[in-house]
């Protein structure tokens, strides 16, 4: 591999090694036998290339890209349950309970008891972003893993889901680059 990229490991009770990039930063998670760090970055050299320079373009773009005025909680909750609301009625979906929290890696999650747990930082989003990320969410009361059925289900409503994956990537940086300069607070 020409240049190693910076990189964390952790040992896991897990069969497979698998690499994350979740906030920039190359995470590898290994099996607690059988594999070193070496031979996982060798083994996935071009995913890795493919993944940074998808994350370089995205970084270069936080520059042109501008953040929605910070809205408020209650905004930003009335917001949520609005689009959750459309999502479970497209999607023949019942979420049980929905969260705004503090979240550092992801835009959103959707639990195995049909809860939605959404990053307070969605409040510096563009709308159509925010209806992007329920659906996403709810869709995975269907089909749990980004697979070629998931991705179907999430085509129907948003044939662009390629570009909204693209500019949230942007927006993950964007927010990160504002809150670490000190220009917006996230409470």
């Amino acid at each position: 591999m020409p240049e190693t990229p910076q990189y964390t490991v952790e040992y896991r009770n897990v069969k497979h090694p698998r690499l994350e990039y979740k906030t920039g930063t190359l995470l590898v998670i290994l099996p607690k036998k059988g594999w070193t760090p070496q031979q996982v970055l060798k083994k996935y050299e071009q995913w890795i290339k493919q993944k940074q320079a998808t994350i370089n373009a995205a970084v270069e773009q936080t520059n042109g890209t501008a953040l929605v005025k910070n809205r408020t909680d209650k905004e930003l909750r009335s917001m949520v349950h609005r689009y959750a609301e459309v999502a479970q009625s497209d999607l023949h979906t019942k979420i049980n309970k929905i969260f705004i929290r503090k979240m550092t890696t992801k835009w959103a999650s959707h639990s195995q008891n049909n809860n939605l747990t959404v990053n307070r930082l969605l409040k510096f989003l563009p709308e159509d972003l925010i209806s992007y990320i329920i659906y996403h969410e709810t869709a995975h009361a269907i089909e749990r893993k980004h697979n070629q059925k998931f991705w179907s289900i999430i085509t129907k409503k948003f044939p662009d889901y390629q570009t909204k994956e693209k500019n949230l990537l942007t927006y993950w940086f964007t927010i990160q680059k504002t809150i670490n300069s000190g220009e917006v607070a996230t409470r």
